[in-house]
């Protein structure tokens, strides 16, 4: 099976592993955004399997959600291509007690072990990947069945080219130049169809929006640039 991992991204990304738990720097926007994500997915999954699950955070980074998630009670293994970012996410994990664990590992390599979760969650990691398709077919060959997949995105709009790519990369340098290409962005309806074609069903989709006076993501209608959805294996 060939790999879903893109090595200009990962390099890209181990760049960034020293300043990755820094709220101020070039990870602040998924600062900003991950107590909606993960207060959401923590929702969803407790909700589709009556209580916290095994859960594998792919493209875990230096493991925000993967923290996060752990905190809220699930039990969770991280796993990410970017040796210098999982390291980044042992040391700032280290002496937390939390039900928490990191591999520097691709979903192919775990997906030939063997293993399974009850849920999944891949939080802006579907953009950067090689063949979105196959993707998401390794992640439905990891989930049990009954089994949760959280993805959040990018939506490929001109609103998201203006204030995504344009806007927070070139104009108000929120992201590092290069972070995202707008053409590996994708609408709602293509990664429902993609799911289905993994064999999995949409149960829920949301958008996320940020408002920049009060600093906040907030769940809303709006799926224009950023969204968040919910699939399950049945």
């Amino acid at each position: 099976m060939s790999s879903s991992v893109v090595a200009d991204e990962v390099r890209r990304f181990d760049a960034l592993a020293q300043q990755w738990w820094n709220p101020r720097g070039p990870m602040a926007p998924l600062h900003a955004m991950n107590p909606l994500r993960t207060a959401w997915a923590n929702r969803h999954i407790r909700h589709a399997l009556d209580g916290p699950a095994r859960l594998l955070d792919i493209g875990c980074g230096a493991g925000l959600a993967s923290e996060a998630m752990a905190k809220l009670g699930h039990t969770v293994l991280g796993i990410d291509a970017a040796p210098e970012v999982i390291n980044a996410a042992l040391a700032h994990a280290e002496g937390q007690n939390l039900a928490l664990t990191y591999r520097c590992q691709t979903a192919e390599a775990l997906l030939a072990e063997g293993a399974k979760f009850q849920a999944i969650t891949a939080l802006e990691v579907i953009e950067h990947v090689a063949d979105p398709q196959a993707f998401l077919a390794s992640l439905a060959g990891l989930l049990e069945p009954g089994g949760v997949l959280i993805l959040s995105t990018l939506n490929r709009t001109r609103r998201s080219w203006l204030t995504a790519k344009f806007g927070a990369e070139y104009v108000l340098r929120l992201l590092p130049i290069g972070t995202h290409s707008w053409k590996q962005f994708i609408t709602p309806a293509e990664l429902a169809a993609m799911l289905r074609q993994a064999g999995l069903r949409t149960t829920d989709v949301a958008g996320m929006s940020f408002n920049p006076l009060k600093g906040q993501w907030t769940e809303t209608r709006d799926t224009s640039v950023n969204y968040i959805l919910a699939g399950r294996l049945d």
